[in-house]
């Protein structure tokens, strides 16, 4: 919902003491660890015994002993490095909450194994090595001894060997300076896609809206992807550091260093060696992408400040009147008595009344979320509350639920981490199901977001909060919570990009949580934890797929849920933002992503409205929500913005098979829905800044007007033919990576569809529901002007109320689609898995259009399930169309090509057919 406004009244600033002093040169802390023995485990792993070379004080005393365990290559491209203390167990994140192997605890002696000398450690992919005093190691590729990661240092080095105190952990790595850097979020980098030297990465989650520039927001994900390209050859790997506390991150350009208040080093390095096989590889650790429904890729409308029912009942009718598709309606908490979770207004949201409305939105596949915080409002009536207290399930404080204030006031904080707090979450989830049907939950102000600070009281003879004024002012009676070396630890990362204590504005770190689990260690987790109870509540309720949208994410946290990114401003920068970040989250395993459409707040301006849904109708996640205190800017609003969403929004809907289809491929194998274009062309370093365009998927790129009064952009084109998905008859053909001006009148966004792909397109339609019934239509593009080639693509459909996203249910069919033109012969024909459930929803296929032949089509065949076809002449219908390129590419020796339609088709998608046709000359 609402950044902490108050916040936005203070000056922007981007580094704190501790963080600015050491941008540039860490100060000298200690001498690191030598090695004294390195045995080999019982599973196959290395388990080396470091000892520190010289304790000292600097952020307290050093940690004596540490073990680094090497596991075993727990995948041929997976390779992971715990380093923890010898003799202490210490804070990881939970086992539970993140599956993995957990190593045995630490213990005083010397663990058993057989000593080795060996100073490497090679698997199929990755080599690790090691250096004894100051002892350091190193990751290697083992196909090109390409070294990936290297924490040695020397006198020359600008950062320390490996410090580990208590509260203070120090690593990091050189890096060649022509490395391309990607990911350590959540944050909103104005520099583009790509990690920018000595801007500060700090990673702590905060409500602090998006428009804070290099500033930690509501999301950690310590993991980071590395690009180089060597003599025109691209290899990628990924790097995460598995730890939930607080820490600040120092990218040079020729070496990044970790610098962490708490937990272990805990490693893992990933292979690639392309981007998408990172990704694979990462999310195959963390967990694969959440399985979304098929209406969550349609079009969603929400704001904060929907009074009653009787608003949001306009909303949906306007835009069914102005021809607008929408699948979601959302309520903020205007729906609430009293902003209180799991509740309903009696008055403005009577619950007869909404339960009507709910049957007639259902009944055209129209779907409601509403909102739910963490706090839970302190109401001796308030029946969430009082079986909260009963079942013991609010965070700690000197032994008593902490009390902080949110939007009902007083709150009490649930602590997820507890396996009652999450029994007692999903029957209150449960609950209010059976009170209001509701599609899924958007949970929201999770980081936690506290509008206090310190350890508070309810204040005696005054009303808290008043009930006039903004409701994020805190009114109840606090002071400062600073005696503890939790609160204050020695070392100070640059949360919220200023000179405040980490527990500003959120749960003091020195609050308890679950079997003494400190907020200060669990503090960035908070809000994946609540995701995980969510997600469990809501599985349970009917058995259906879960819909999830989460502000606060950590690492895992896209195999429950979606995420928008937060509060941002109807700004042309924010709009250009807005891509970066999407970007990002389809790194981060979590490709259901988008941003406010139009902004959150202040009020757009209408051609900024125009461009933004011409952008956020490609977005993964796309939805216009609004702040309270902005004027309504639904799209309707304006004409022309009404003329912008129906051209884009219609094509979105054409496109739902093929996003359903990315979203299968997500799920199955982590590929972002939207990715960098560097994604498809890996070997091309043009394109590795390149953060104004993207793809969706491998081959359609999405290039929007990002700056105000522009009706023509420069658009950057790789090596191919790339066709006008908006008119398939025009398109351009790039030698090489370059540059061309495009025209973009006011609805125009240009998309593009690349060459060699089979795209799967439907007629579209008001709702997702009635869209995907609809005839198919398959673009086959071939490079213009080809004689031989092959293009491919493919489809994917299920019942998507089913909890899991697979091949195998009966509920679900996987098409493969491949097309040929060779020897003057064009061939299109499908491999079908499981056909049962596309033949069951009467699904047909009604046209193919190719692109780029040379000649007309004649001799046409047409076979299905082995069988030839004949058609009725009079009902196939073939049109061909001249394409038309660039002007600037005439002149240019280009061949003339074609496009060609086969219409009148009428054939069971869920059956194997072929198509072919002899190529004429024209």
């Amino acid at each position: 919902m609402l950044l902490l406004l108050l916040l936005l009244l203070l000056p922007i600033l981007i580094s704190s003491s501790s963080a600015a002093s050491s941008s540039s040169q860490s100060p000298v802390i200690g001498n690191g660890y030598r090695l004294i023995s390195i045995d080999e485990s019982s599973d196959g792993g290395l388990i080396a015994h470091l000892q520190v070379n010289h304790k000292n004080t600097i952020y307290v005393s050093s940690v004596g002993y540490c073990l680094c365990r090497i596991f075993r290559h727990e995948t041929d491209e997976r390779l992971r490095v715990h380093i923890t203390d010898a003799q202490q167990q210490r804070w990881e994140v939970p086992y539970d909450l993140l599956p993995r192997e957990q190593p045995p605890p630490p213990s005083i002696g010397r663990s058993p194994g057989t000593t080795i000398t060996a100073t490497e450690y090679a698997g199929s992919e990755l080599i690790f090595s090691y250096i004894t005093d100051p002892f350091s190691f190193a990751v290697r590729r083992k196909s090109n001894g390409e070294t990936l990661f290297n924490s040695a240092s020397d006198e020359s080095s600008p950062f320390n060997p490996l410090v580990f105190k208590d509260q203070y952990l120090e690593i990091s790595t050189s890096l060649p300076k022509d490395a391309s850097l990607y990911g350590l979020g959540e944050n909103t980098q104005p520099h583009g896609i790509k990690l920018y030297p000595n801007d500060p990465y700090t990673l702590w989650t905060t409500d602090q809206s998006a428009i804070n520039l290099n500033m930690d927001l509501y999301g950690s994900h310590p993991v980071y992807m590395d690009l180089r390209n060597v003599d025109g050859k691209a290899n990628a790997h990924g790097v995460l550091l598995l730890n939930s506390n607080g820490m600040d991150v120092l990218y040079r350009g020729t070496s990044l260093t970790y610098k962490v208040i708490g937990g272990v080093f805990d490693f893992y390095f990933f292979s690639g060696p392309s981007p998408l096989a990172v990704v694979d590889q990462y999310t195959q650790l963390i967990g694969r992408p959440a399985p979304m429904p098929y209406w969550s890729l349609g079009f969603h409308q929400c704001r904060w400040g929907y009074h009653n029912l009787s608003v949001v009942e306009d909303v949906v009718q306007n835009y069914r009147k102005a021809e607008i598709p929408l699948d979601v309606i959302w309520n903020d908490d205007d729906h609430m008595d009293g902003h209180k979770d799991f509740t309903l207004n009696p008055k403005t949201y009577p619950r007869p009344k909404l339960l009507d409305f709910l049957n007639r939105i259902h009944s055209h596949g129209i779907k409601y979320i509403v909102i739910n915080d963490p706090g839970i409002g302190v109401n001796s009536s308030y029946g969430t509350y009082q079986r909260g207290l009963a079942n013991d399930v609010f965070i700690k404080y000197h032994g008593k639920p902490y009390l902080a204030q949110v939007w009902p006031g007083p709150v009490n904080f649930p602590d997820f981490l507890n396996p009652k707090t999450v029994s007692w979450w999903a029957d209150e989830i449960r609950r209010f199901h059976e009170l209001v049907p509701i599609d899924g939950l958007w949970i929201d102000m999770n980081e936690a977001s506290n509008f206090c600070s310190g350890l508070c009281k309810i204040p005696e003879g005054k009303q808290c909060p008043s009930g006039t004024g903004p409701g994020w002012i805190c009114c109840l009676d606090c002071k400062n919570i600073t005696k503890t070396r939790w609160d204050e630890p020695p070392y100070k990362i640059n949360a919220s990009g200023t000179p405040v204590p980490i527990g500003y504005k959120t749960i003091p770190t020195s609050a308890v949580h679950y079997n003494g689990v400190l907020e200060y260690d669990a503090h960035s987790i908070y809000g994946f934890s609540e995701t995980i109870a969510t997600h469990k509540g809501l599985l349970g309720l009917e058995g259906k797929r879960p819909f999830i949208l989460t502000r606060s994410t950590f690492v895992g946290s896209g195999r429950y849920a979606a995420h928008w990114t937060g509060d941002n401003k109807g700004t042309w920068d924010d709009l250009k933002y807005s891509v970066s970040t999407m970007l990002n989250f389809g790194i981060f395993g979590i490709p259901m992503v988008g941003s406010d459409i139009c902004g959150f707040y202040p009020a757009p301006t209408e051609e900024l409205c125009n461009r933004w849904i011409e952008l956020g109708a490609f977005y993964p996640f796309s939805r216009d929500h609004a702040n309270y205190y902005s004027p309504r800017q639904e799209l309707y609003r304006w004409k022309s913005v009404a003329k912008s969403a129906r051209n884009a929004l219609g094509m979105r809907y054409k496109l739902l098979p093929y996003l359903y289809t990315l979203s299968y491929e997500a799920h199955t194998t982590g590929s972002p829905i939207a990715r960098p274009l560097f994604f498809s062309f890996p070997n091309i370093t043009k394109l590795y800044g390149l953060s104004t365009q993207f793809l969706l998927g491998s081959s359609v790129m999405v290039s929007p007007v990002l700056d105000k009064h522009q009706t023509k952009i420069s658009v950057m084109f790789p090596p191919g033919t790339w066709y006008n998905l908006f008119d398939l008859s025009r398109g351009i053909v790039s030698k090489e990576t370059e540059s061309f001006s495009v025209d973009a009148p006011l609805h125009v966004i240009n998309v593009h569809l690349y060459q060699n792909t089979i795209l799967p397109m439907q007629r579209g339609g008001m709702v997702s529901k009635e869209a995907r019934t609809t005839p198919f239509t398959l673009i086959v593009t071939f490079p213009a002007g080809a004689t031989e080639g092959e293009a491919k693509g493919n489809l994917y459909l299920d019942n998507d109320e089913l909890p899991e996203m697979k091949l195998g249910n009966g509920q679900s069919t996987y098409i493969d689609f491949t097309a040929k033109v060779e020897k003057g012969v064009v061939k299109v024909w499908s491999d079908v898995k499981e056909s049962a459930f596309a033949l069951e929803k009467g699904l047909v296929l009604e046209k193919i259009t190719v692109l780029g032949l040379t000649g007309v089509g004649r001799g046409f065949s047409v076979e299905v399930e082995g069988i030839t076809l004949v058609f009725n002449i009079s009902k196939l219908e073939l049109v061909e169309t001249e394409h038309d390129f660039l002007d600037e590419l005439k002149g240019k020796g280009n061949k003339k090509s074609r496009m060609t339609e086969v219409k009148g088709l009428d054939i069971p998608i869920g059956k194997k057919f072929s198509i072919s046709w002899k190529m004429g000359i024209h």
